[in-house]
């Protein structure tokens, strides 16, 4: 499978030490330049940094700028999100990993196939990767920052109750 990364997921995983999820679901991540310059560049976390020095992340030069550019400009995205919504055009990724909710309607806009941190914790979870999402979440929360709504929340953890 080919799947491409806008930023934020990559760090929030890294953040909460569940980035070895990605690798175990498809392999190789592919990423934009402009996300491996927002990883660079963006933190002093060395968790986040050392993301460029993994052998399945791959970074890969984009042809299409026009359309980054435009995602940018027309559309309000920031530069990792409309990089990566143009790289996955691009190479014809199975999916787009992005959590940001104008990025993913944007995506799945232009037809493609989208799945957030949500979705990764679901695959693993029912791939029995990990065995439960809530501690994985929770740490993404308390350690990351990452926001999700309290019925969002709920919802997962019900869910996650049906995938046992």
């Amino acid at each position: 499978m080919i799947v491409v990364s806008d930023t934020s997921p990559l760090c929030n995983l890294a953040i909460a030490n569940h980035l070895w999820i990605l690798p175990a679901i498809y392999g190789t991540v592919i990423i934009p330049q402009v996300v491996a310059d927002e990883l660079a560049n963006a933190s002093t976390i060395p968790t986040i940094q050392a993301i460029l020095t993994l052998d399945w992340i791959q970074i890969r030069p984009l042809t299409n700028i026009a359309l980054a550019e435009s995602l940018q400009r027309d559309r309000g995205l920031d530069p990792g999100e409309a990089y990566a919504i143009a790289l996955a055009i691009q190479v014809q990724a199975d999916d787009l990993l992005i959590d940001e909710r104008l990025g993913r309607q944007e995506a799945a806009s232009l037809g493609l196939s989208i799945i957030g941190i949500l979705g990764i914790l679901r695959v693993a979870k029912h791939r029995h990767l990990i065995t439960a999402v809530k501690p994985v979440l929770d740490s993404m929360i308390d350690q990351a920052g990452f926001r999700i709504s309290k019925p969002l929340y709920d919802r997962i953890l019900q869910d996650e109750a049906e995938i046992e």
